[in-house]
């Protein structure tokens, strides 16, 4: 995923999964045998409240440069089209905007901070609702842009996620998405929660399935 001499853009939401993977990165720079460097980057959503100073703050901390990118796409999809769903069109128009703003700093990586627990979520997903075997992939290439994409947390649940945040002290920014918390995604997730219940490896047998399925780049 990393190699010598690559300049990687982080995308940062502020919330647990994108801040573990920055901090994650950045201490992964003091001991990996190859240089590359780093670049956190946030988009605002022109909606709601949004106060970044925890991010700034650690970025100054961790001494990575932090750029924030200010966007309407949260005025574009609840505003102005108003969706039912808006999920997919908010996702494709800030993939969009961080790519760009990743180009301009002259990244040619990008680094999302999907886990495990996503994977599976996106899987069941595409199965449900789109009648497709899919999710996404650890290293993607997107050859318009001439960028790769780069899922270092992948093989990490979720639940690990969180207690490095606690463990580490980690502050945390609020999402200001509406629909947060009333998404499919949501649904799935806790679907899986009442599954395990009654089978508590669901969730590893469901993502080793995943890497045997011939799934791109899996």
């Amino acid at each position: 995923m990393i190699q010598e001499g690559d300049r990687i853009a982080v995308g940062v939401s502020g919330g647990k999964d994108s801040l573990a993977l920055l901090v994650a990165l950045r201490q992964i720079k003091n001991f990996l045998p190859v240089k590359f460097e780093l670049e956190a980057v946030t988009l605002t959503m022109g909606i709601g409240e949004f106060d970044l100073s925890p991010v700034k703050e650690l970025c100054k901390k961790i001494d990575v440069n932090y750029t924030i990118e200010e966007t309407l796409i949260g005025k574009i999809v609840f505003e102005e089209r108003q969706e039912k769903n808006p999920c997919s069109l908010c996702a494709n128009l800030r993939r969009g905007a961080l790519h760009n703003t990743a180009k301009r700093l002259g990244c040619n990586k990008v680094a999302l901070a999907h886990h495990m627990d996503d994977v599976i979520e996106t899987f069941l997903l595409s199965t449900f609702y789109e009648g497709r075997i899919h999710t996404f992939s650890p290293v993607t290439y997107l050859d318009r842009k001439g960028l790769y994409l780069i899922r270092p947390l992948i093989y990490t649940e979720e639940k690990l996620v969180k207690e490095f945040i606690k463990g580490n002290n980690i502050t945390t920014v609020h999402n200001p998405c509406p629909a947060n918390g009333y998404t499919k995604r949501q649904y799935i997730k806790d679907l899986l929660w009442d599954l395990k219940k009654d089978n508590r490896e669901i969730k590893s047998n469901i993502f080793g399935a995943i890497k045997r399925s011939g799934i791109d780049n899996w």
